[in-house]
């Protein structure tokens, strides 16, 4: 009997259940279910296999300009090299575990300004491959939360914190403040309830690459909403550094100490982005709107250094940078 892999998973499921329940009232289960039980875990167990072996290992290399030595994110070798397994193809699915061009541009912008993340409590919405994590660490975010739907891309997350250096944990209860241990939680958005968002008081959300299907936006805009609504009792405002300027290349850490950082009433969004298609992307706008949250398009006033000089099929001017906040 051929079973198509598609619907393997779900057979492999009903076959357990029917042996467990035949055999629970003393019944007699035929080989040929046996047998075909057998086949399927076989073959499952193959897909798996070649699925990771699908993997493969690349390094994204950040290089800080001339005279960015003295940014707090800058090694003194003005090389920042973030080794990452990711999936050989984005093409077979496997988009969890793929490199998005987004995440490239939002690690750029938070090790361009380190100061608008340090010491402050970070919660991502579908993470990926870890990357931006991995970088807010490195900025000493004092709590990096990562989190995705899928339970594969959290297990090669969880793997590229490994590769980096980074322990991980799972557990909703610590209130640890550790740049060198990062949360990883299970957040499918479709199931995410206001109570089981209540262990997070995040002061900064991020997201890279999460709005190219529109059919998850009520979801997404829905845990917005709470997170961004969100305050810490012992807080009534917060500082961000939002005021647009400009800076040049070769980065003069002067320019940086004259941030203006205005007082916000709470947490704080930031959200990179392709803008694929306009429809797409206006839907999401209006749930922003209902939702009673502002946006504010920060690419022209903020883009960060030109940290990655080269990379392939990486191209900065189609990509959008936007901040999302509570009106409340």
């Amino acid at each position: 009997m051929q079973v198509g892999k598609a619907y393997a998973p779900y057979l492999r499921n009903f076959l357990k259940k029917l042996i467990v329940e035949v055999e629970s009232i003393h019944g007699e289960v035929l080989d040929e279910i046996y047998e075909l039980y057998a086949d399927i875990i076989t073959s499952l167990k193959d897909d798996q296999f070649v699925e990771k072996s699908m993997r493969v290992h690349k390094t994204i290399t950040f290089l800080f300009p001339d005279g960015c030595i003295d940014l707090p994110s800058c090694p003194k070798s003005r090389k920042l090299m973030v080794p990452l397994q990711c999936s050989l193809n984005m093409l077979e699915g496997d988009t969890g575990c793929s490199i998005w061009p987004s995440s490239l541009l939002l690690s750029e912008f938070i090790l361009s300004f380190p100061e608008i993340f340090s010491n402050k409590s970070c919660f991502e919405v579908g993470s990926g491959v870890g990357l931006v994590g991995i970088c807010l660490a490195h900025v000493k975010a004092s709590k990096v939360t990562l989190t995705d739907g899928d339970h594969l891309t959290l297990a090669n997350m969880r793997s590229n914190l490994e590769l980096n250096q980074l322990s991980t944990d799972t557990s909703l209860l610590e209130s640890y403040e550790d740049p060198n241990v990062v949360q990883c939680v299970h957040l499918p958005w479709e199931s995410a309830s206001e109570s089981g968002l209540s262990a997070f008081v995040p002061e900064i959300i991020l997201g890279a690459d999460i709005l190219y299907d529109r059919s998850c936006f009520p979801d997404l805009v829905r845990i917005l909403a709470i997170l961004l609504n969100r305050r810490k009792s012992d807080s009534s405002s917060r500082k961000e550094s939002t005021k647009g300027f400009t800076l040049d290349t070769k980065c003069n850490t002067n320019d940086l100490n004259d941030l203006t950082a205005v007082t916000s009433k709470g947490p704080v969004a930031y959200i990179a982005t392709v803008i694929r298609n306009i429809d797409t992307f206006n839907y999401f706008l209006s749930l922003v709107e209902q939702a009673n949250l502002s946006i504010t398009d920060l690419t022209e006033a903020k883009m960060p250094f030109n940290l990655l000089p080269y990379m392939q099929s990486y191209d900065r001017s189609n990509m959008r940078l936007f901040t999302v906040s509570s009106k409340a």
